[in-house]
């Protein structure tokens, strides 16, 4: 099964976003050892809400959740991705993707593509570093041009797009130095040229190879399911185009058809707590504020109605008394019901439960 909707614009308001702390510009790296999403007092005209990825993956650290946190912010939301990650030889190395960028910009998160500058070694691995830093000038100084920037976070985000290749060629020689003052191989330098080469000869071998990874990953998660997902239903690709003809590749969790509705249905588990976590659930929040905007969903040219769905479980035995008495929960109820999408807590439904 292939879902295929449109996005003309986002609505939505968010109820569940965190409590920012602020951090003046010049306490900025202290903020990014403290906080995954803050305000930021860039001068005495201008805030920011920032958030921050470990890693350009979109799997790792929750950043989904850590952009959704900064969405309440009524100002310029801004997210920092390294271009690439590279753990070493015995860790993980990742780069980042168009989709991710053009997401953001649907989101209208204004995205500043760093890299690491300073990283130590990982004491438990002979290849493999741990604790990289940004290069906090570099961010200091995208930071200074969004201050004075008039058009929208899209028209930003392309031109860091078309910085794609300088910033890239920072961050390769960054890795160099770690890995000779370090003395820990990373992983093959040819190989990372040619991917490079391959992905940012041009904005558009960048945007199509990047969409042709997206793809690929789309077609694995669907084969897995991951032991955290608790799922009954089908897993099911869904594509997105955006106004400017832009796809976006995503997976459902789960889809339910009955008549002329179609229910997409993100799912989020936990083994051993009462909930999943926040991030878990700021996670699939994210999903909802897609899933709430979607138009003209069609499967093989048939057209369906659709409804969103937040489905929470949990494997330990469940305690409805002690679930109402969260106060976070109280909060996304007041956000499912504002933007139209339903919430359920081990097939209970959550406005039903917390009354």
């Amino acid at each position: 099964m292939n879902i295929f909707a449109e996005i003309e614009g986002i609505q939505y308001t968010p109820f569940a976003c965190r409590t920012l702390k602020e951090y003046n510009l010049s306490n900025l790296e202290d903020a990014f050892k403290k906080n995954a999403t803050f305000i930021l007092n860039f001068d005495k005209n201008n805030k920011f809400a920032l958030s921050w990825w470990v890693s350009p993956k979109r799997t790792r650290s929750y950043p989904y959740a850590r952009v959704y946190d900064s969405l309440a912010f009524q100002g310029k939301r801004v997210t920092v991705i390294p271009v690439l990650k590279d753990e070493g030889k015995d860790g993980d190395r990742d780069f980042i993707q168009w989709d991710t960028i053009s997401l953001m910009s649907l989101l209208g998160v204004y995205v500043i593509i760093s890299y690491y500058k300073e990283a130590q070694k990982n004491l438990k691995f002979e290849n493999k570093i741990t604790n990289q830093k940004f290069d906090f000038e570099h961010i200091k100084q995208e930071l200074r041009a969004i201050s004075s920037y008039q058009s929208d976070a899209l028209h930003w985000n392309i031109t860091q797009i078309e910085k794609i290749r300088e910033i890239t060629e920072k961050a390769l020689q960054s890795y160099r130095r770690i890995s000779k003052k370090l003395k820990v191989k990373l992983h093959s330098k040819k190989e990372i040229e040619k991917r490079i080469k391959e992905v940012l000869t041009e904005k558009n071998s960048f945007i199509n190879y990047s969409r042709d990874l997206a793809e690929k990953a789309q077609i694995r998660e669907i084969r897995t399911i991951q032991p955290k997902e608790s799922v009954e239903g089908q897993k099911v690709q869904i594509t997105i185009k955006n106004y400017l003809g832009g796809y976006y590749f995503f997976t459902c969790d789960e889809v339910i058809i009955q008549n002329d509705i179609i229910y997409l249905i993100e799912c989020k588990h936990s083994k051993r707590s009462i909930l999943p976590s926040k991030a878990d659930i700021k996670d699939g929040l994210l999903k909802m504020i897609l899933y709430t905007n979607l138009k003209n969903l069609k499967i093989n040219d048939r057209k369906f109605q659709h409804c969103a769905i937040l489905k929470l479980t949990t494997s330990q035995s469940f305690d409805s008394d002690r679930v109402k008495k969260l106060d976070f929960l109280g909060k996304i109820q007041i956000e499912s019901k504002q933007n139209n999408f339903s919430v359920t807590i081990n097939n209970l439904d959550l406005e039903s439960l917390i009354k």
